[in-house]
């Protein structure tokens, strides 16, 4: 049985400076900065091996190995594609196995003048290559019934990443150009068939929480990549009539679950780990994860809200 905070650490796994500055500093130290344009903020963190096996075209990145830097040219978001597409075709990385046909979009420093392509984006599957700030949506559907709050759980379906596991209700990743709430009423309707006019009217926007993770095997492809995520979180009540059903792959079937059988599969890692820390902001926000009943209360808030190493987007 897992602890909230462990819960925590499981998701939120790269490590703090504050922990240990001298370990912090040597490993980031080994990693490659990936920018967008000279002197301007890293957007990314890139692995040495990935660095090695990544087919670079000189005519369209700049990889400086003495000072680990990595910048392309002006055609920034051709130099992306073209790289991954060519490193798709050798079979140079295992994620790019499950390419997506989705974009997502590489954020800059604020206020910074783009140079080349006025947006950047780079395919899913190939983000976390390139360890760059990606974006998603998690809701929380929940009833307040006669014996207490319930709460709609997915089970993953098998032959999907971390499948078998439980899930939020709805999830999904924000391709370029889409805004979070297009993205939760696409995402309700694919994964669970809920009604446009219900997710407009009901689903509620709640924050953000952002993490630091290494992926593992469970993700798909190569294990210890890098993936800084925000997610975008909605909450949407709706009445004992409602019922989830699948619409597409993703998911296996829906439970209605009270809110201690979602704690205690949380505490027995049944969850997916990203969506195990959407519950406990969901727990905390409804005053059922509180500085009473637990004792790292404090970190735990503060973990959920991490200030990434990466500029982070402004607007969408």
């Amino acid at each position: 049985m897992k602890s909230n905070l462990d819960v925590v650490n499981d998701c939120d796994s790269f490590p703090y400076y504050d922990a240990d500055p001298r370990a912090y500093t040597e490993l980031v130290s080994s990693y490659y900065e990936l920018f967008t344009q000279p002197k301007s903020k890293p957007v990314g963190y890139v692995l040495p091996w990935v660095v090695e096996k990544m087919p670079w075209d000189d005519s369209l990145w700049v990889v400086n190995h003495d000072k680990k830097q990595i910048c392309p040219k002006l055609t920034q978001s051709k130099g992306f594609d073209a790289t991954l597409r060519k490193a798709r075709e050798i079979g140079a990385f295992k994620v790019l196995e499950k390419w997506r046909n989705e974009l997502y979009t590489v954020h800059r420093e604020n206020g910074l003048d783009p140079v080349g392509d006025p947006t950047i984006m780079v395919e899913r599957s190939g983000s976390p290559l390139f360890g760059v700030v990606t974006y998603g949506v998690h809701m929380t559907t929940y009833v307040n019934t006669q014996e207490g709050m319930k709460i709609w759980v997915p089970k993953r379906a098998k032959g999907k990443t971390y499948g078998g596991l439980f899930d939020n209700t709805v999830a999904g990743g924000i391709a370029t150009e889409e805004q979070p709430l297009e993205c939760i009423v696409r995402e309700a309707a694919e994964e669970a068939s809920f009604p446009e006019e219900l997710v407009r009217s009901a689903a509620k926007p709640c924050g953000t929480i952002s993490y630091f993770s290494f992926r593992d095997k469970r993700a798909g492809g190569e294990s210890g990549l890098l993936q800084p995520e925000v997610q975008f979180v909605y909450d949407m009540e709706v009445g004992e009539d409602v019922v989830p059903k699948p619409c597409d792959d993703e998911v296996e079937d829906f439970r209605l679950w009270s809110v201690d059988e979602v704690r205690k599969a949380i505490s027995e890692s049944l969850f997916k780990p990203n969506c195990a820390l959407l519950l406990l902001d969901f727990f905390i926000r409804h005053g059922i994860l509180t500085a009473e009943n637990e004792k790292d209360y404090v970190e735990i808030v503060s973990r959920l809200h991490r200030k990434l190493p990466f500029p982070t987007a402004t607007t969408l």
